[in-house]
């Protein structure tokens, strides 16, 4: 596959997801969604490493599970709850400054340097996320928008940290693939134990929607989607494969626009330039010079 088509999948692939998640959202507990999302993919990817001869036990389990914590359980409970709040393409954009917490979150873990672009880009993802919900937090003081938002960036904020043991599983020679499925795996069992300690009942949801969205979430939101994502990693590195995060959610809003009915304003059309321009500035390279 060349490189353009695995950047454009990643894109429509992951600005896409949000819609299905909505889709799931009032058909059964968060909780219990999620975890079949997770239970499912766990499934597939392990049971495909197998058949390919490529599973592998990591040799050091702690930040796997620190992973598949956060990055396949406390996150999505997160944004799942934030997707039953406020429109899927807004969450989405919330989501897309996840960069941003990464520059702090490796700051705090790994001691390096925040430049005056992280500083910018999060002036700029801050202004834009606030003319995005203006007329909810200025105008109608919509408290569900408020709590919406919280999940949201709750929900980013676990997906930072996430990643932050992605990186500590790499330096200890752990691949992303081999933590990315026993990560689903572990997180399903997590999310079963909050189901069970809960007492939200196991049902099976009636909608043929909702089955459609928990296959579309598990096989080609995470299993093709993170796969496709770590070969454009793999291919061209992860700050222009970052770039992904400006595009996914310019889909996720005409998504939500075309299916969720979601209705623009001038305020959150400039909003959203400015979540990417924030974005962009995150991931934004000087030229090399010209060698004369």
């Amino acid at each position: 596959m060349s490189t353009p088509f695995l950047f454009v999948a990643t894109v429509l692939i992951w600005g896409t997801t949000w819609i299905a998640i909505a889709a799931q959202v009032g058909e059964l507990a968060v909780t219990v969604s999620i975890f079949y999302r997770f239970a499912l993919a766990g499934a597939v990817m392990l049971a495909g490493l197998a058949v390919l001869g490529r599973l592998k036990r990591p040799a050091r389990w702690w930040f796997v599970i620190v992973q598949a914590l956060c990055l396949f359980c406390l996150n999505f409970i997160g944004l799942y709850m934030a997707a039953s709040l406020i429109p899927s393409g807004l969450v989405s954009v919330i989501f897309s400054l996840a960069s941003i917490f990464n520059a702090v979150n490796a700051r705090l873990f790994f001691g390096d340097p925040i430049r005056g672009r992280t500083i910018l880009a999060g002036g700029l993802g801050a202004l834009g996320l606030l003319l995005l919900f203006w007329n909810d937090i200025a105008v109608m003081v919509d408290p569900a928008t408020l709590a919406g938002i919280g999940w949201a960036v709750l929900g980013t904020l676990f997906f930072s940290l996430g990643n932050m043991a992605s990186r500590q599983n790499g330096l200890l020679g752990i691949t992303p693939v081999t933590a990315n499925a026993w990560g689903m795996a572990i997180g399903a069992l997590c999310l079963l134990a909050i189901v069970m300690l809960t007492g939200q009942p196991l049902g099976l949801p009636e909608r043929t929607s909702y089955w459609v969205a928990l296959v579309y979430l598990a096989i080609v939101g995470s299993v093709v989607g993170f796969t496709t994502y770590l070969m454009l990693v793999a291919r061209i590195g992860s700050a222009q494969a970052g770039y992904a995060t400006v595009l996914f959610p310019i889909v996720a809003l005409t998504a939500s626009t075309l299916v969720e009915g979601y209705q623009w304003t001038p305020t959150a059309v400039i909003g959203l330039a400015l979540a990417c321009a924030g974005n962009a500035v995150m991931f934004l390279r000087r030229p090399a010079p010209l060698i004369a």
